[in-house]
């Protein structure tokens, strides 16, 4: 026996196993109508009819009813097997996808340690700006978390239903500026004498990433300072481009430790004032509950845990670290 055209028997199970010819274009990504001209394009194919069309639903006929149990369970196995092949062509290889500025300025430098703990495992780094969360509606129309990755680093709230899910660290602003302006004809000693120096912004180009982060005014208002213009300044479109400018000696931004790791480490950027605002975000280690036992997934998890516990800048300093390169936390 010929057996019909797959597409017009996976219509069919959908259709039938939802009850409704609209759930089923949504769940195959194609019209209503497409899911229609498939199922009777199956029925002629059949000679029988297989659901009973009533007004505003359908039902199974006897014919329905007898097919779709095993064509539930061909469809399942089809999937195992796909999955199974998979597998195997994925075996000793791990995709990460990761926000582009977390990954050029604070991973990429730390991958050494896990190349050299695994040498064997194949490490394919995607680097995406939409795993930068820019609003909850994006996420709740279905939006694949992992960018196709085997796990993923977001940067958001945290609220990942049905995915595994480990905060890295919080995110906050913190001024940093050259050491240089330590010094001079108006060195920076208090937050009131940021006065005299340019401060330096930056704004995405995709609002909603600003969105809860502070500014210039949220943070000197914190300081207790007024009478400051905080819109002079240059602004740029993304804060690794803000951070340069300051470690080449522009002014100060108010940056993101995490993204300044090295820099603060070789004394091109310093922070002259402890004092820290939340951005609202954190970074979290992200990837599906099918995938949590796969000794690549597995791997990672466990390096990045340790090296996020052991990252300095991974808090806001909590004591003054002016002349410091490195946070001291007083214990």
């Amino acid at each position: 026996m010929r057996l019909p055209p797959l597409n017009a028997l996976r219509a069919f199970e959908a259709a039938a196993r939802h009850c409704s010819v609209y759930k089923a274009a949504q769940e195959l990504h194609v019209t209503p109508a497409a899911i229609s001209h498939q199922i009777k394009a199956l029925e002629e194919h059949l000679g029988v009819a297989l659901f009973k069309r009533m007004p505003r639903r359908i039902a199974l006929t006897p014919a329905g009813e007898a097919c779709l149990p095993k064509l539930t369970a061909a469809f399942a196995q089809m999937a195992d097997a796909v999955a199974a092949a998979q597998h195997l062509a994925h075996a000793g290889r791990l995709m990460l996808s990761v926000p582009p500025a977390l990954a050029s300025k604070w991973l990429i430098p730390k991958l050494a340690g896990f190349r050299d703990r695994n040498p064997d495992l194949d490490l394919r780094i995607s680097a995406r700006q939409t795993l930068v969360d820019r609003a909850r509606g994006e996420l709740d129309q279905g939006a694949n978390l992992l960018e196709g990755g085997d796990v993923a680093i977001r940067f958001g709230d945290g609220d990942y239903p049905g995915y595994v899910v480990h905060k890295l660290f919080d995110s906050y602003a913190l001024p940093m500026c050259s050491p240089r302006l330590l010094e001079g004809t108006n060195p920076l000693r208090t937050p009131d004498d940021l006065r005299h120096h340019t401060l330096l912004h930056y704004e995405n180009d995709i609002a909603m990433v600003d969105v809860g982060r502070p500014n210039w005014t949220s943070w000197l208002k914190a300081a207790g300072v007024r009478g400051v213009n905080t819109r002079r300044g240059p602004t740029f479109n993304h804060v690794t481009l803000a951070m340069q400018a300051a470690a080449d000696g522009l002014g100060v931004v108010l940056g993101i430790p995490i993204m300044a790791v090295g820099e603060f480490a070789e004394g091109s950027l310093v922070a002259p004032f402890p004092l820290s605002l939340p951005t609202g975000a954190s970074y979290y280690l992200v990837y599906s509950r099918e995938n949590q036992d796969e000794p690549s997934v597995a791997a990672f998890r466990e390096w990045i845990l340790a090296e996020a516990r052991a990252e300095p800048w991974a808090e806001p300093p909590q004591v003054p670290i002016a002349f410091a390169a490195v946070p001291d936390f007083g214990g």
